[in-house]
């Protein structure tokens, strides 16, 4: 569920009329819905009830401070893979005790800030790495919270650049080796293995990777509970898929449904670390058409937004629907049996492009745009992996970011200047 609909032809976000803020902000920018946000957070919350858990909600899928702050008021705790997120999380209200701290190239740096502030846990993702947090520990005099992130070797059927479970991944430890770490546990005085980790990819719209994955993870569990490392956290990682195109993502209710009853035999308190379930649907990026452009059979509608507003298209080949700020028949993107029967009245199939320097801001998918017009254009599905993963490509300084709640907007986070492109540099 999210809080854009049209109304009388006309997009709003919960209480605010889209255009009206984009004629008070100008284009592009990234709309936030504050409402849809705290809705996915207490839908996941509540579908995990059945165990002891926590929610740590996953910086790197949308970062701003005014989200974060939201979520931490909320209760949630925070996942972050760098001490820049750390930091954020702090700098919005988050209870240290609720952090956890993952990533496969931690520095020395950011180890000892994580130890200093008092997370909840580091995820290890090998045995060097957990050898050094150990130093560091022992250097700082304290005892250093971590979880193994093991590798369990599933395939969850999701896109090749965000499947992170299986054997031929960077991430975490095979089964067997981190066996080993656990029985050398002693060996390890100054970090305190306590929980296992497991994070096997992002956008997953299937149930069974989730059920083989939390299966040969709990079964781990359980065969190495005689060990020397008292194992009371059992992370489920996170990436559950959301709607961009046809309803292929499943309900996290079904998700909870599945795996809970596998967690509640370990004895472990879960964690979880989602994030585009969070904040996906709960953002777009507004744009605006400057031309159409006809040639031979096909028409583009070139956009004030590019690629370095929206990466995902070009990495990940991803679909996102793009509907016009007015529209006499109101369009249902998330409801529609297929792309191809997104068909309105006096709107045509339109490829709807960036003006980077490069082709493909938006692949060639039909969106619809009114021929000739020079509209806004409101791309769904924006809030994750949109401003966070956005760039200055071109000289292009990055757009604001605005939150809704109610029937208020405000600017969470300003356009950037071209003053600010070049803070910091030297002739």
């Amino acid at each position: 569920m999210d809080y854009f609909e049209y109304r009388d032809g006309r997009l709003f976000c919960e209480e605010a009329d889209v255009s009206a803020i984009a004629d008070d902000v100008g284009t592009p920018f990234y709309l936030y819905s504050a409402r849809t946000v705290e809705h996915h957070y207490r839908q996941i919350d509540a579908a995990f009830a059945g165990v002891e858990h926590l929610v740590c909600y996953s910086i790197k899928s949308n970062a701003n401070l005014a989200l974060l702050a939201l979520l931490a008021k909320l209760g949630s705790g925070f996942d972050a893979v760098s001490g820049g997120e750390i930091f954020r999380a702090l700098k919005a209200g988050a209870n240290p005790r609720r952090i956890v701290y993952a990533g496969v190239g931690k520095t020395d740096a950011e180890i000892e800030m994580a130890l200093r502030t008092g997370i909840l846990m580091l995820n290890v993702e090998s045995r060097a790495e957990l050898e050094n947090i150990d130093r560091i520990a022992a250097r700082l005099g304290a005892r250093a919270p971590v979880a193994l992130r093991v590798n369990p070797d599933v395939d969850p059927k999701t896109h090749r650049h965000i499947t992170t479970g299986k054997k031929e991944n960077k991430f975490g430890i095979d089964l067997v080796a981190a066996g080993e770490v656990l029985r050398d546990a002693k060996r390890f005085a100054n970090a305190r293995i306590s929980g296992i980790h497991a994070h096997i990819g992002s956008q997953i719209t299937s149930v069974d990777p989730y059920i083989e994955s939390f299966t040969r993870v709990a079964d781990f569990i359980q065969e190495n509970r005689s060990v020397d490392a008292p194992i009371e956290y059992f992370n489920g990682g996170g990436g559950f898929g959301i709607f961009y195109d046809e309803q292929k993502a499943r309900p996290v209710e079904q998700h909870a449904e599945a795996v809970v009853p596998i967690v509640r035999r370990t004895g472990c308190k879960l964690l979880l670390e989602p994030g585009r379930y969070i904040c996906g649907n709960a953002g777009i990026l507004v744009a605006r058409v400057l031309y159409v452009k006809r040639s031979g059979e096909k028409t583009f509608a070139i956009v004030d937004a590019g690629m370095n507003d929206l990466i995902r298209p070009a990495l990940y080949d991803a679909f996102h629907f793009i509907w016009p700020a007015r529209c006499k028949v109101a369009p249902q993107p998330r409801t529609t049996e297929s792309v191809e029967a997104l068909r309105l009245p006096g709107i045509a199939p339109t490829d709807i492009v960036g003006r980077s320097a490069k082709a493909g801001l938006l692949r060639p998918r039909p969106p619809p745009a009114a021929a000739g017009a020079r509209r806004s254009r409101r791309i769904f599905s924006a809030g994750a992996y949109g401003f966070t993963m956005s760039s200055n490509y071109n000289a292009r300084p990055r757009p604001p970011e605005i939150l809704v709640n109610g029937g208020a907007f405000r600017v969470v986070r300003e356009r950037e200047t071209h003053e600010q492109l070049v803070a910091g540099e030297n002739t």
